[in-house]
């Protein structure tokens, strides 16, 4: 069935969002959160679409993103060679153009009427708006185990030394000023989990302000996170990030440039 007019306007035009999904291995998860994320998309009053990453998906991944059918919601597949969330995300904002972009999980984990008020928010001014857990408003449903539930406690007392006053780096749902994080994210060193702590330090190193929303949160099945497999990594990526900010702050200079993140060609 050929597109409907609506959708040859909205995909003609630039689109003013556009939404990142980092995805390894996604087969099972990223079809429905692709309809519900397109579905959404498809409302907003402006052209929006969505850049899907590949990062070394093993199974059926960017076969579906590929095949996927293109109505008012454009879906576009990039891929990154570079193993880790953090890559992935990275490569996607690169490839952004939009005036407002952002992130959310393949699993749709973040209920999507948040995004309303996120994208009013930056409309409004504000340069970074992110989901958080532990607003006092917001509704989750953790099936976490409690060796992991104290592995966050100690993640997030580390992750304040590095962004004060943010209470929650880690939901995966974080929308920001186009070109800020693109600014930001091009000096972005942290391949792996830990990255969300380091990009949010350099978009208030750029002078932004990190705002807080609740959010409807639901654990899906499906994450690859362990605490026994990953713990460490994490507190070595933490130490690294404060390391590495310490020592641009000190030197005044612009953020080292990693050839190893830049998968795709993107300056």
């Amino acid at each position: 069935m050929p597109p409907s007019p609506q959708g040859d306007e909205r995909t003609s035009r630039t689109p003013l969002l556009e939404i990142v999904i980092p995805a390894f291995n996604e087969e099972e998860r990223l079809p429905g959160g692709l309809l519900q994320l397109c579905a959404k998309l498809a409302r907003m009053p402006f052209p929006t679409a969505v850049i899907v990453v590949d990062n070394n998906s093993t199974d059926f991944t960017a076969e579906i993103v590929s095949a996927w059918p293109q109505g008012a919601v454009p879906v576009r597949l990039i891929h990154c060679a570079t193993p880790g969330k953090g890559a992935a995300v990275r490569a996607g904002l690169l490839a952004t153009k939009a005036s407002l972009v952002g992130f959310c999980d393949a699993d749709m984990a973040t209920g999507l009427d948040a995004l309303d008020a996120a994208v009013g928010l930056l409309i409004a001014g504000e340069q970074v708006v992110i989901g958080s857990r532990a607003h006092a408003c917001s509704d989750v449903e953790n099936r976490h185990s409690t060796a992991r539930e104290l592995g966050a406690v100690g993640f997030r007392a580390l992750a304040r030394m590095i962004v004060r006053g943010v209470s929650d780096t880690q939901c995966g749902f974080k929308f920001f000023d186009g070109a800020l994080v693109r600014q930001a994210v091009a000096g972005l060193r942290t391949p792996g989990f830990a990255f969300d702590v380091e990009l949010l330090a350099r978009c208030v190193g750029l002078g932004a302000a990190v705002l807080e929303i609740p959010v409807q949160w639901r654990d899906v099945p499906g994450s690859r996170f362990s605490l026994a497999r990953h713990g460490v990594g994490i507190l070595l990526e933490l130490g690294s990030i404060w390391i590495r900010l310490r020592a641009e702050s000190r030197a005044g200079a612009e953020p080292a440039w990693d050839p190893l993140l830049n998968p795709i060609g993107y300056p």
